[in-house]
């Protein structure tokens, strides 16, 4: 009896960490940034927008990219460019913050200056309703 209970437990068990695993591997990884991060600058590339309505653009539920600013840094530089109108939602430890494409920057979302350490999560977003690929630049160069 204690057998047969054990062989309808185990696939249940299994089904389980199936789940929690494969909801583990749906999340955004992490990228680490220090004074010595290379390269420099790091570039990332995504899809910006999404089915979210927020008052920084289209954006997605779960984060387009995670970065962890292990130490703080006096300067660090993120731009994002697109075929589009790419809006930056930026969620971190000094709050939640929205950059909006500008003349200024040549219509790209850029946002400059001291950070904070701490994990940071970004929502590459998109004015228009349509999506676009965007590239991701972050610098700890000063132009």
């Amino acid at each position: 009896m204690k057998t047969l209970r054990l062989l309808a437990i185990i696939p249940t068990a299994l089904a389980m960490s199936l789940v929690f695993t494969e909801a583990n591997l749906a999340q955004t990884p992490t990228i680490q940034i220090n004074r010595n991060s290379q390269p420099e600058p790091l570039i990332l590339n995504g899809k910006s927008g999404g089915s979210v309505k927020s008052n920084c653009g289209n954006i997605t539920t779960e984060p387009n990219q995670v970065i962890q600013v292990t130490e703080s840094l006096p300067y660090l530089r993120l731009t994002v460019e697109s075929k589009g109108k790419p809006t930056l939602l930026i969620d971190g430890p000094g709050g939640r913050f929205c950059v909006l494409a500008d003349s200024y920057s040549g219509g790209k979302s850029e946002l400059s200056g001291y950070w904070q350490a701490g994990k940071y999560s970004l929502y590459v977003g998109e004015l228009s309703p349509q999506q676009y690929t965007y590239t991701l630049s972050i610098s700890q160069k000063n132009k």
